[in-house]
């Protein structure tokens, strides 16, 4: 079991956002059309959808970013929707998946959060396609640890996430949080799922806390 790393340098969080989006590629060029029109862990959002999300910032110049968002009324989740739904509907598979290739050393960051945040950003959205799917789990433990380590009071609150009565425990690195007597216990790429507010597939999480963050579906 690895242990929670937060000291993780700058040159080491860059290479595995080049590796992360390397990986997220070639899983997009496997899939089939069933596939890329599957739900996603995103409400409301195809696997096709949430790919197209991804590489928006990669595609987009910040000022097109900036008429996006005024076209949407200054409501980034809006514009966000609307950019996702349009470009998934214009852009194929091979290129929604040489976006990620094409663009893997791309110093994009989101608006706050800095490098981890990009980290963090690729690797959720990549998990809401791959788990959805079913695909085989993808994360490296070293990969998935730095991300939990960089989970926070604030970072839940901002997702939405509550933890009163619930400790979230990875089985497979060194990593829990929370206080809660019911236990959610699980691979450290579903816990990460978790902590950005998603609803898992029933089955990915044990214990007497996991039923508060399974899909009812």
């Amino acid at each position: 079991m690895e242990s929670v790393r937060q000291d993780r340098g700058v040159e080491w969080i860059r290479e595995q956002i080049a590796a992360e989006r390397r990986e997220l590629a070639e899983v997009f060029t496997g899939l089939t059309e069933e596939q890329w029109n599957s739900p996603s862990l995103c409400e409301g959002w195809r696997v096709r959808e949430v790919a197209a999300h991804m590489s928006t910032g990669f595609r987009h110049s910040r000022a097109r970013t900036a008429w996006e968002l005024a076209r949407s009324g200054a409501n980034i989740h809006r514009m966000a929707d609307r950019v996702a739904r349009r470009d998934a509907a214009t852009l194929t598979d091979r290129e929604l998946a040489a976006a990620m290739a094409d663009h893997a050393e791309h110093p994009w960051r989101p608006p706050v959060g800095g490098r981890i945040a990009a980290l963090a950003h690729d690797a959720v959205h990549g998990l809401d396609i791959t788990t959805a799917l079913g695909l085989p789990p993808r994360l490296p433990p070293a990969r998935a640890a730095a991300l939990l380590g960089a989970v926070s009071a604030r970072s839940l609150r901002f997702f939405g996430v509550r933890l009163d009565g619930v400790r979230l425990r990875a089985t497979d690195v060194d990593w829990s949080y929370g206080e809660g007597p019911l236990p959610a216990e699980g691979r450290a790429e579903h816990l990460l799922l978790v902590a950005y507010g998603r609803r898992l597939p029933r089955g990915l999480l044990a214990g007497e806390g996991a039923r508060r963050f399974a899909r009812e579906d």
